[in-house]
């Protein structure tokens, strides 16, 4: 059974509910909500986290009937140890699988989706989150950082490596989110090396609301059209 702390006592607040002056704000904020909908949807269900960290969004899944997370070895928050492309867990054993933050740092990509397919359940659902551009971020020696996509690209590696009723790919948020990311990303490098990172921070967040701003006003910078970048992709597939 899923705990049921409150949010605000469970680890991981800073994902659940990003500010605005956090550089990657225009990821979490989208995934944190696009996740606080799935969860009210998931009351019962067997669920599997991949690469679940402190388990962040367990929160939103309190109405499940077990929520199980899956990392390496040295994570003392998992349930399970293990690495994407082998994941101990027998065929079709969960409802529900959540996979975030995790396609691009896997060796083989093709066999991790193939992997996440084959724990689910007929019928079931993956929730899947992974970078379209992103600044590298692998660590020497651990978490290294391989790959990033496009929405033409996730969708076939999804459907290429298992049997999914239904692929649905979309942005995390737009075009002008991306690139203000980016940019905050640089900014917030530069305000730290200054020692003013308060002051950084209301820059951060102006930008942030401003790039928010002009993509909720153009549907160009929304959807994905040639020109288009997007930090971030949600990827629902059916089992």
């Amino acid at each position: 059974m899923a705990s049921r702390s409150p949010a605000t006592a469970w680890p991981g607040e800073d994902k659940r509910k990003p500010s605005k002056s956090l550089p990657n704000w225009a990821l979490r904020a989208p995934l944190s909500a696009w996740l606080q909908q799935e969860g009210t949807a998931a009351a019962g269900l067997r669920v599997l986290d991949v690469g679940c960290g402190e388990k962040p969004y367990l929160p939103y899944f309190s109405g499940v009937r077990e929520y199980v997370g899956l990392d390496l070895a040295d994570n003392p928050h998992a349930d399970l140890h293990g690495v994407v492309e082998r994941i101990p867990a027998d065929d079709a054993s969960f409802d529900l699988v959540i996979c975030l933050q995790v396609l691009e740092h896997v060796d083989d990509p093709a066999r991790a989706i193939s992997e996440l397919h084959r724990v689910l359940k007929p019928g079931g659902r993956l929730l899947l989150a992974t970078h379209g551009a992103a600044v590298y971020h692998g660590m020497r020696g651990a978490y290294p950082d391989y790959w990033r996509w496009t929405h033409t690209g996730l969708e076939r590696v999804v459907a290429e490596n298992g049997s999914w009723s239904s692929i649905d790919v979309v942005p995390g948020a737009g075009t002008a989110a991306c690139l203000g990311s980016l940019v905050a990303t640089y900014l917030d490098l530069v305000f730290a090396r200054l020692h003013i990172r308060r002051a950084g921070g209301v820059a951060i967040s102006l930008l942030n609301r401003t790039c928010a701003a002009l993509d909720a006003r153009s549907a160009n910078l929304r959807e994905p059209v040639p020109g288009s970048l997007f930090l971030n992709f949600h990827v629902t597939a059916t089992r």
